[in-house]
């Protein structure tokens, strides 16, 4: 009997999964599906010709699995595939600071203030970011959120409220 040269063979039952980055992207997007899938069980799916409140995300969560289970077949059919490899906390500390920053700033200041102290702060979930590019850009994509949620749609959100 002769040994495999091929290092994924040579490790054992664990080598199965050739792309362990993918499998682990696959099984977070099947678990998020059953998430929402979980979380809209009472809401009315309706018809084709009458959409209800569940249509959308039941579809969405839908194509979000079935992506998933395509990425995790994928990890085990590839040649060759990336490595999971150590990821460091401040990407996602930053994404989660920045959406809390909003939701508690929004209803309190409005979006002037909001929009860009979000922006400012989920910047810098990149280590390379730059305080005078982030603020202009975070500046002018307020504006145009302003424009187009309050003057375009017409929706009632606060622009700018003094506490």
């Amino acid at each position: 009997m002769t040994e495999s040269s091929d290092p994924a063979r040579a490790a054992g039952p664990a080598a199965f999964i050739r792309s362990p980055l993918d499998a682990a992207a696959g099984l977070f997007l099947i678990c998020l599906a059953a998430v929402v899938l979980h979380q809209i069980r009472g809401l009315d799916a309706g018809s084709l010709r009458s959409f209800g409140p569940a249509m959308l995300p039941r579809g969405l969560a839908v194509i979000l699995g079935a992506s998933g289970i395509a990425l995790v077949l994928m990890s085990v059919f590839r040649r060759d595939g990336s490595v999971l490899e150590r990821w460091s906390i401040r990407g996602p500390f930053f994404i989660l600071g920045s959406v809390l920053a909003f939701a508690f700033t929004i209803r309190v200041f409005g979006l002037a203030v909001a929009g860009p102290l979000a922006m400012v702060v989920g910047a810098y979930a990149d280590p390379d970011a730059r305080l005078k590019e982030t603020l202009i850009f975070s500046v002018v994509l307020t504006a145009v959120c302003v424009v187009l949620f309050r003057y375009v749609l017409g929706l009632s959100i606060p622009i700018l409220k003094m506490p």
